[in-house]
């Protein structure tokens, strides 16, 4: 049975707490700072505002933070409007009025020297066992169907398998997604997949390559145009199978962020880069689990946009969970020399991923 690690706040009774001062502000430009701003983390952030320490509620890395009636808030430099009081500073244990709560979780399954002092293999290689974090994923997920939010971002390489386009189905369909964050490749092939029964011109299940089949993803792109949506092309076309079918059936959001090398795209694709984020920054605030698969450039957009905490309606304090899983060590390893310590990695082939989670969730 899987339980939340308990959180420990900190204890603003004691030195230095008591006796720090309120938060250094200084008046913002429009959309520029004073040299000296503090810059976020991915850990729970306190600053003493008015003689109280607040948390601030909806957190990412590397953000200004703006005090707005007398709270904190998280803002990205191109959001924030001239003369909004931004937090400057560069100390952060609490001296300053500023603390940031690294130790908040205890992990149970962390492995103790005989020092006394925390010992992890952060590394991920092809050589890692990964049965236990199978069973904790699995665990995690079981919980998160009834008490969390997961979110799942996901590259092409996801629906190019008739095995693992059948689970990720099986797993929106039974509660187990909330959010997806793609780009239009993913949308794209999985739904030339459902229209076509192909991936880029192949047989989805026998790979083999059909006649004019390089013509298919592009019709299928002009079909879901001539619609006007994903949503629409699903419904006009009776689209049962397949990822985005299941999205749009069971009334899951999705976001797709555009690239520069996009084919069409997808009328659902967002051009901006900068509304692309704020879309998906809109989602992340409710996740408690994000799940990221074979998709480098997106794990880590929103890698950076993903504390290591949320708070609960009730104010209570959670640990946000993130998995990032590619057949690249590299690419799993990415996240935490971005800055996304708290990722768990998998280096595993992504469609073996996606059938064991299912399976192990008994869903196929």
């Amino acid at each position: 049975m899987f339980t939340l690690p308990h959180y420990t706040a900190p204890d603003f009774t004691k030195e230095p707490f008591i006796s720090a001062p309120d938060v250094t502000v200084r008046p913002a430009g429009n959309g520029f700072v004073d040299e000296n701003f503090y810059a976020t983390t991915i850990y729970p952030e306190y600053f003493k505002i008015n003689g109280k320490w607040k948390l601030i509620m909806e957190s990412r890395m590397d953000t200004c933070v703006v005090i707005r009636d007398g709270e904190p808030y998280s803002v990205e430099l191109r959001n924030i409007k001239k003369g909004e009081l931004v937090v400057c500073g560069r100390t952060d244990d609490g001296s300053n009025g500023v603390f940031v709560h690294t130790d908040s979780f205890v992990d149970p399954d962390a492995v103790i020297d005989e020092n006394g002092t925390f010992a992890f293999r952060t590394g991920r290689s092809r050589e890692t066992s990964a049965s236990r974090d199978y069973d904790k994923l699995c665990d995690l997920l079981r919980y998160e169907k009834e008490h969390g939010n997961i979110l799942w971002v996901m590259g092409p390489a996801c629906v190019f398998d008739y095995d693992s386009r059948n689970a990720m189905r099986a797993l929106v369909e039974n509660g187990y997604c909330n959010c997806l964050f793609a780009g239009n490749a993913l949308a794209t092939h999985d739904l030339e997949a459902a229209y076509f029964n192909t991936a880029l011109g192949q047989d989805i299940y026998t790979k083999k390559n059909m006649y004019n089949g390089h013509y298919n993803h592009l019709h299928t792109i002009n079909l879901v145009r001539k619609s006007g949506s994903v949503r629409n092309f699903v419904k006009d076309y009776n689209i049962h199978s397949g990822v985005m079918g299941a999205l749009v059936d069971n009334n899951i959001q999705f976001v797709l962020a555009g690239s520069i090398r996009d084919d069409g795209p997808l009328p659902d694709v967002i051009h901006s880069v900068y509304e692309a984020q704020d879309a998906m920054r809109s989602h992340i605030r409710n996740a408690t689990t994000v799940i990221s698969l074979a998709t480098q450039l997106h794990s880590i957009a929103t890698g950076n946009m993903t504390p290591a905490y949320h708070v609960n309606k009730d104010g209570s304090v959670r640990p946000v969970y993130f998995y990032n899983v590619d057949v690249s060590e590299f690419a799993v390893n990415k996240l935490v020399d971005r800055g996304s310590l708290s990722v768990c990695g998998f280096v595993t082939n992504i469609q073996d991923f996606l059938v064991t989670v299912a399976r192990n969730l008994g869903l196929r």
